[in-house]
């Protein structure tokens, strides 16, 4: 009888083993990959700031990152404020508002911390890029070719010029990317201006052709890398459907210098600067992120601003935060990817 017990209770532990050994699989949680591609990867995101307010500022509409001098995230709004955050808990600090001659608001979009503390800020309305002491006084101003000015002055439109702002080459050169094409050139063919330093000042200097995927989309943000290569992001919204992002590894080191191209058509004879993609932020993993509004990932809001954090052989972190345009239905969120370049 004892016999015959354990047996019994034998073979019902080992029937409950295979039991737990054909099941346990499908009721663990699997591992989360944070794969967006092969190149891509997303760590995590935060939505710490979203709808939040700092010294009476609304801390929101930001549309561009940089890394500061002492280590801090300063965090440029396109409402004329510019945020230092703590860098790993992304609490703001202070705020310094930005105006221009006259006092009045800029529509800031790029922004570069230069190796003397100044800021460089770009606003698209003009387009213009001036040069800010830490307190944010006006210290000089950029010169912008005439093609590049807002019509009738020139052949862009306002509020798709200057977005994207990045200084290359160890700090020798300056390069702004405007968002969309001028007047005159082909649609989704964008111009990408540079300067050079040249006895503490920045010269006009040459200037390169990059296509985006589509014409809807446009460029919100480029970060130089330590070799000449820029991360690009392109970006663009459909209505009832959201946002696309997309983020591109570009080489402008072999592109023709199309200052003295008046109209910009695909032909022969220009190189536009080469691009891979590294990423189409929609098939990065949702990580349990939320949408306000229609989108392919909810993972997804207005991306405009980007920062190249950390280098290490080939490997980069990278900082992306959303422009929330201080709207119900978008979000301020920030996105931290690890990119083999």
């Amino acid at each position: 009888m004892q016999l015959r017990t354990v047996l019994a209770t034998t073979t019902a532990a080992l029937a409950a083993a295979a039991c737990l050994a054909a099941t346990g699989p499908a009721q663990a949680a699997a591992p989360v990959s944070h794969a967006c591609s092969p190149s891509v990867s997303l760590d995590r995101f935060s939505d710490a700031l979203d709808k939040t307010t700092y010294d009476g500022t609304f801390v929101g509409n930001l549309s561009a990152l940089a890394v500061d001098r002492d280590g801090s995230l300063a965090a440029l709004s396109d409402r004329s404020s510019l945020f230092s955050l703590d860098a790993r808990t992304l609490a703001p600090k202070s705020v310094v508002p930005l105006v221009d001659e006259k006092g009045a608001a800029l529509d800031s979009e790029g922004l570069v911390i230069d190796r003397d503390g100044t800021r460089l800020i770009t606003s698209e309305t003009e387009p213009s890029i001036r040069r800010y002491s830490t307190d944010g006084t006006i210290l000089d101003r950029l010169p912008v070719p005439a093609s590049l000015q807002v019509a009738p002055a020139g052949r862009a439109t306002s509020n798709q010029t200057f977005e994207g702002l990045t200084l290359m080459n160890g700090g020798r050169t300056l390069l702004a990317s405007m968002e969309y094409a001028l007047s005159g050139d082909t649609a989704g063919i964008v111009r990408f201006q540079t300067w050079r330093r040249h006895h503490g000042r920045f010269e006009l200097a040459a200037q390169y052709a990059y296509r985006t995927d589509a014409a809807f989309l446009g460029v919100p943000e480029v970060q130089a890398l330590p070799d000449g290569r820029l991360l690009v992001l392109e970006r663009g919204f459909t209505s009832g459907v959201g946002n696309t992002v997309r983020l591109y590894l570009a080489d402008p080191r072999h592109a023709t210098d199309t200052s003295g191209v008046e109209n910009l058509t695909a032909q022969s004879g220009v190189r536009l600067i080469k691009k891979t993609l590294l990423t189409d932020i929609a098939s990065c993993p949702t990580l349990g992120a939320t949408a306000k509004q229609p989108q392919p990932n909810p993972l997804l809001d207005n991306i405009e601003g980007m920062v190249v954090t950390g280098v290490s052989k080939g490997r980069l972190e990278v900082l992306l935060v959303s422009d929330d345009n201080q709207n119900a239905v978008q979000t301020t969120r920030f996105y931290y990817l690890r990119v083999r370049s």
